[in-house]
């Protein structure tokens, strides 16, 4: 018997298939269900307008985004300034420089709307040396014109260093930043987004780990109107390991969001997960949505992500979703975990009862919290300039973080398996 479809109506057991599904039918436009099926393309015309209802761009301002959106940016080069040992390698090459795609593809139309307007392609290299090499991109020129940016950063075999992509200035940029850890490199990647107060910015990160290779990757987030980095790493080698973190602040009317993505496509891969962030001010957005996959090839997998968030006044938003998805049994151990709240009662009054004013009390407990993630860097005087620019956003909101709320929303979810 011919199946029930939206296409012929055809009847089964007397039941006609509701028309809204389209399951069966050639054009069938049923929403993608896990973040491993969503399409990818280095095309902007393979991906559809946004339009806000995307699983992807629900919570975005899209208004703010829609120049990022429409295509026709300039993709040519642009100045930056380079800080860099001997073993670290940056030059300019061409649009079909053949290291373009060697981490990962567009997965929606911002990423792809820069792929395609690419011109020029910015390209570190970290070499295998003795050294552990470090290299500092300081990029204050965009403007504020419609731009793209394409960047490709390869560690080599065996070799070890950090890489800083240090953003100011004014921006209206989508970049895309493609990293590739080759077998054996030890690599920490940090995307600075130290902006002017206007600006907007949209970067996807693609990362690609190989065997028994480790990549941090710390995304920082302070300045902007608009701020959105997406990062994803495939862990498709044995033994390929990754620690992402995160810090941001968010202040009155400003937008920051991360989407992050490990992919455990290989036996024997560990991966770490932790963002932090703090709000402060009315209208204070963020977003950060956590998705794990463990796929069937991912035998031995180590897994956990978390994120918090310490609310400091009224009037702010803070959303956050972890997302878990296990296609294999054979595991050391997958989990995730939630939270969002104000401050720590019981430390407060743990530093007050030892004659420490409220308003430095508090300060104190921000700190700690962000901090613990900046630490994580490796590299002592990039921390001592962001715990400096944390404390200067505090400065200028003390006097409402001196009054918090008495019932800010507090939520809290832990799963693992």
């Amino acid at each position: 018997m011919e199946p029930a479809t939206a296409a012929t109506g055809t009847a089964q057991h007397g039941a006609k298939a509701h028309s809204d599904g389209g399951w069966d039918a050639p054009d069938k436009k049923v929403p993608v269900q896990t973040r491993s099926e969503r399409p990818q393309s280095g095309d902007i015309d393979a991906f559809p307008t946004v339009t806000g209802r995307e699983v992807n761009w629900k919570f975005a301002p899209l208004a703010k985004l829609q120049p990022l959106l429409d295509g026709g940016l300039d993709g040519t080069a642009y100045p930056f300034l380079a800080r860099q040992s001997d073993g670290a390698d940056v030059e300019w090459g061409r649009s079909d420089d053949p290291r373009v795609g060697t981490a990962g593809l567009p997965e929606d139309r911002a990423a792809a709307a820069a792929w395609t307007a690419r011109d020029a392609v910015l390209a570190v290299t970290i070499k295998a040396t003795e050294a552990h090499e470090f290299i500092t991109l300081t990029r204050s020129d965009f403007g504020a014109q419609p731009r793209a940016a394409h960047t490709v950063i390869t560690a080599e075999a065996h070799a070890q260093g950090i890489v800083v992509l240090d953003n100011r200035g004014k921006a209206l940029l989508s970049e895309n930043v493609e990293i590739v850890v080759r077998d054996g490199a030890r690599l920490t990647v940090v995307s600075l987004q130290d902006w002017d107060d206007d600006a907007v910015h949209v970067s996807t990160h693609f990362a690609e780990v190989g065997r028994d290779a480790f990549l941090k990757h710390v995304v920082v987030s302070l300045g902007g109107d608009v701020v959105r980095v997406n990062p994803s790493t495939h862990l498709g080698a044995q033994g390929a390991d990754t620690e992402m973190y995160g810090v941001y602040f968010a202040d009155a009317g400003q937008y920051i969001e991360q989407q992050v993505y490990v992919n455990h496509d290989a036996p024997n891969t560990r991966g770490r997960v932790n963002y932090k962030g703090a709000l402060q001010g009315q209208g204070a957005h963020t977003v950060w949505i956590g998705d794990v996959l463990i796929g069937r090839t991912g035998d031995g997998t180590d897994s956990y992500e978390q994120n918090r968030n310490l609310v400091l006044t009224d009037g702010t938003r803070a959303d956050s979703i972890p997302n878990l998805e296990i296609e294999t049994g054979n595991i050391e151990g997958a989990g995730h975990a939630s939270a969002t709240g104000r401050f720590d009662d019981e430390q407060l009054f743990y530093l007050q009862s030892r004659g420490i004013p409220e308003e430095e009390a508090r300060r104190l407990v921000v700190l700690g919290f962000l901090v613990e993630v900046i630490q994580k860097i490796g590299a002592p005087e990039l921390e001592e300039r962001l715990i400096a620019a944390v404390e200067q956003e505090l400065a200028e909101g003390r006097s409402v973080i001196a009054a918090p709320a008495e019932t800010a929303p507090t939520a809290d979810a832990e799963a693992s398996a």
